[in-house]
């Protein structure tokens, strides 16, 4: 990201955080990576639509607790609809920290970037992929530790999908042993 564009997106990120969210939303650690997913979106920033993938009554509900006053002008873009999107959310949801309502929107927002072609922190429009590691192990705790061998957070959560659903896709006994191995588990720059 440009120096100028990043500058823009700081600004608008630490913009949101000032905003008098509700006592809920101030002691969620997932206000200030929602923010920045917010911030990133408004610079372009992402694949996902306006309403991030939430219905409209949770949309409304996360700009009135998280971030009140003027919602930002996000840009609005169509987003596939994924078969197993309702499948992934419960995988989520399954896991959550239950703490929090951002939990619930998180586990939504996530599946809808999934559909995206890039790494998932940049298809959510984060600025790098350890929000995306801090928004997973605050929201989803047990997903998250789970990923033991740093593998990249789209493939790990299809691969914790198709091991619930017994779809075995790799010929390898491990991970180790798969010719797609560096795929999977190289950095993400």
């Amino acid at each position: 990201m440009p120096p100028v564009e990043a500058e823009r997106r700081e600004r608008i990120q630490d913009e949101l955080l000032l905003r008098p969210a509700s006592a809920v939303a101030r002691k969620d650690p997932n206000r200030p990576i929602l923010a920045s997913l917010l911030a990133g979106r408004a610079c372009g920033a992402g694949v996902l639509p306006a309403s991030l993938g939430l219905s409209a009554e949770e949309c409304a509900h996360l700009w009135r607790d998280c971030f009140p006053g003027p919602v930002l002008s996000l840009p609005d873009q169509p987003v596939e609809a994924l078969p197993e999107g309702a499948d992934l959310v419960a995988l989520l949801l399954e896991a959550r920290a239950g703490r929090f309502p951002s939990e619930v929107w998180l586990a939504r927002i996530v599946v809808t970037a999934c559909a995206g072609r890039e790494h998932l922190w940049r298809d959510l429009g984060l600025f790098d992929r350890g929000e995306l590691s801090r928004l997973l192990m605050n929201a989803f705790p047990a997903f998250a530790r789970g990923n033991t061998g740093d593998m990249k957070w789209k493939k790990f959560l299809y691969r914790a999908y198709c091991a619930r659903e017994g779809i075995y896709v790799c010929p390898a006994p491990s991970c180790g042993e798969c010719a797609d191995h560096a795929l999977c588990f190289a950095p993400e720059d």
